[in-house]
């Protein structure tokens, strides 16, 4: 049987665990070769095994996504292999910390900003052209339902979040013309590590996993998605475009 994803290169960060890590699996499941991003070099190293289980394969990059240089030499790494990329999810990302503004420090806020929306930055920076080379270049990016909400006491997280929709949106009207396509996920409450640090008295059962989010995912990676700088919403199972506040 023919998979959607054959020959398909895919770059996941935060692919150690959580939604990263399904995510990743299921588009190696569809046939991608997945180039697979995280610190953590033991989730890296399980995914891998859990990855060739189901006949797949991964190339495992073990990087903190706040080393930009990093991040280059990786793009140039996957130009010289590969010479293209057809898929990146950016996933990565931090909850950092949960008190009022007030009490928060600098250094906690610039941490956020790092990973959550200088990484991804630096990851359209360097891996753009690459996207380019592709037949049918896809990005998707990880956001929360915070960013609009301005969820109280997580005003760094929430603050990134806007941030990375904007940078998103920006980008895809960048490429309107172009085959490349930008959009946003939005899973909701995901029984995830990040939730637990979040919400410790919340019953994890109650939530949805992240092998059913990434489910959802993998159709925005393929190439006959065509929509651009849109936000999939997981919870309504719903496909919105933004608009301007009334």
């Amino acid at each position: 049987m023919t998979k959607p994803l054959a020959n398909r290169i895919a770059l996941v960060t935060g692919a150690s665990r959580g939604i990263g890590f399904a995510t990743a699996r299921a588009l190696a499941k569809a046939g991608a070769h997945i180039v697979a991003v995280a610190r953590t070099q033991g989730g890296l190293e399980e995914l891998d095994d859990e990855i060739r289980k189901d006949g797949g394969s991964a190339t495992l990059v073990p990087l903190n996504l706040t080393d930009s240089d990093g991040i280059a030499r990786l793009g140039a790494g996957l130009h010289e292999r590969y010479g293209k990329l057809d898929i990146l999810v950016g996933n990565a990302g931090v909850l950092g910390p949960s008190s009022p503004i007030g009490h928060i420090e600098l250094k906690a806020f610039n941490d956020v900003m790092a990973v959550n929306v200088s990484a991804n930055f630096q990851l359209i920076r360097c891996m753009e052209p690459l996207l380019k080379q592709s037949d049918a270049g896809r990005a998707v990016f990880i956001t929360s339902g915070a960013a609009n909400k301005a969820t109280a006491y997580v005003s760094p997280y929430a603050a990134s979040k806007a941030a990375l929709e904007t940078l998103a949106r920006a980008w895809a009207q960048e490429n309107a013309n172009t085959k490349l396509r930008v959009n946003l996920f939005n899973p909701g409450p995901i029984r995830t590590r990040m939730r637990a640090t979040l919400m410790p008295g919340e019953d994890p059962a109650t939530l949805d996993t992240p092998e059913q989010v990434a489910e959802f995912i993998v159709p925005m990676c393929a190439p006959d998605w065509t929509e651009t700088g849109k936000f999939y919403d997981y919870k309504t199972r719903s496909l919105m475009s933004f608009r301007a506040p009334a």
